[in-house]
């Protein structure tokens, strides 16, 4: 497969993004009084997601990668919790978007194990000698 060239060419990303818009499409249908409450809450942790996988693609060291990763995925699971308020306020039912978040956490989760299982092996790998007497 393909290294992406550009954020927007991720998996994550576009699933991710996907996933934003479905929160802006959730939550339109909220109650008026949670406009500068639940909803603007709901749809900034939803940008975040997708705003630090962008960041993070970015990023040279590996360390910087992972690091905003873990932000997104904080950012996802603040969404997770926005979901079972809006379940138990009686919002909608967030079922799908659920269903979503697991996928989108599953492969963010892989991204960050592929990079940290790189940064280890690399650090590994014996020392070159050059020290050979031409």
């Amino acid at each position: 497969m393909e290294k992406s060239k550009k954020f927007y060419d991720t998996i994550v990303w576009q699933k991710a993004h996907q996933f934003v818009l479905d929160v802006y499409s959730f939550t339109s249908t909220f109650p008026k009084n949670e406009d500068y409450a639940l909803t603007s809450q709901f749809r900034r942790a939803a940008i975040s997601i997708t705003a630090n996988i962008a960041e993070g693609f970015i990023r040279q060291s590996n360390r910087e990668k992972v690091r905003f990763y873990n932000i997104s995925q904080g950012s996802l699971e603040e969404c997770r919790n926005y979901l079972i308020l809006s379940r138990d306020l009686k919002y909608g039912d967030p079922a799908t978007l659920m269903e979503t978040l697991d996928e989108i956490s599953r492969i963010l989760r892989s991204y960050i194990h592929s990079i940290e299982i790189n940064s280890s092996s690399a650090l590994n790998e014996p020392e070159k000698d050059y020290s050979t007497n031409y």
